[in-house]
């Protein structure tokens, strides 16, 4: 079997632009998943039965259903639910939509057991301090719990970076739909499909080097404590 590894060097470059693509997508969408994850982990553990229903159903719908399902559900469903014209570059808007919101629903549940793995006796320790219950959560509660879910917040990022493969079934130039555009000019499969997953792996083990180290330095800071 020959396989031509010089096209998979030539391509190389062009392959490097959609993996910046890529990291732009997957960064975005674990900044506002974060955001939201925070956001609806305290709505399930909210005292209001209302916000709860919310929050549990948000969560139960984007951890339920395939990510690409949720993306034919924003770009095409969307549009024609409100009927509005598509712009030139709401495939952009739709894949970073899809993927914040996918990413939220799971790191809801990774900030919900984190919080709730903090004893609630801190709280209670703090509420007897005179704080309220929002500046127990942000001084007492959050800052240890974040230390808990940096492993698991690594882990969806990791999974991100790897989902947003799906955005080229929308046609966003991303990695995989980079290499998919070089294999439909060059009929060379093997080269491109191999180069890509070397780049995929690459990014994966340098944010799993991220996420070690980070957890490494806030382990160290506890024991200086």
């Amino acid at each position: 079997m020959n396989i031509n590894w010089g096209l998979a060097l030539d391509s190389f470059p062009y392959l490097m632009q959609g993996a910046k693509i890529t990291l732009q997508f997957t960064i975005v969408s674990v900044l506002f998943g974060m955001v939201l994850g925070l956001i609806f982990a305290l709505g399930k553990l909210a005292q209001n039965k209302l916000i709860r229903y919310i929050s549990s159903a948000y969560v139960d719908f984007f951890r339920g259903t395939p990510l690409l399902v949720q993306i034919f559900l924003i770009y095409f469903g969307v549009p024609q639910l409100f009927s509005f014209t598509l712009p030139d570059n709401y495939q952009y808007i739709a894949g970073a939509i899809a993927l914040s919101l996918n990413c939220g629903a799971y790191t809801a549940e990774i900030f919900r057991s984190g919080i709730q793995s903090i004893d609630y006796g801190q709280t209670e320790a703090a509420r007897s301090l005179g704080m309220s219950h929002f500046q127990a959560m942000r001084y007492i509660i959050l800052p240890q719990a974040f230390k808990v879910v940096v492993p698991p917040l690594g882990n969806e990022f990791i999974a991100m970076l790897k989902d947003s493969s799906l955005l080229a079934i929308i046609a966003i130039e991303e990695l995989m739909y980079t290499g998919k555009i070089i294999t439909g000019r060059t009929f060379q499969p093997m080269p491109i499909y191999l180069m890509v997953a070397l780049i995929y792996l690459v990014m994966t083990m340098a944010l799993s080097m991220l996420v070690n180290y980070t957890e490494k330095r806030l382990g160290k800071s506890d024991i200086r404590k």
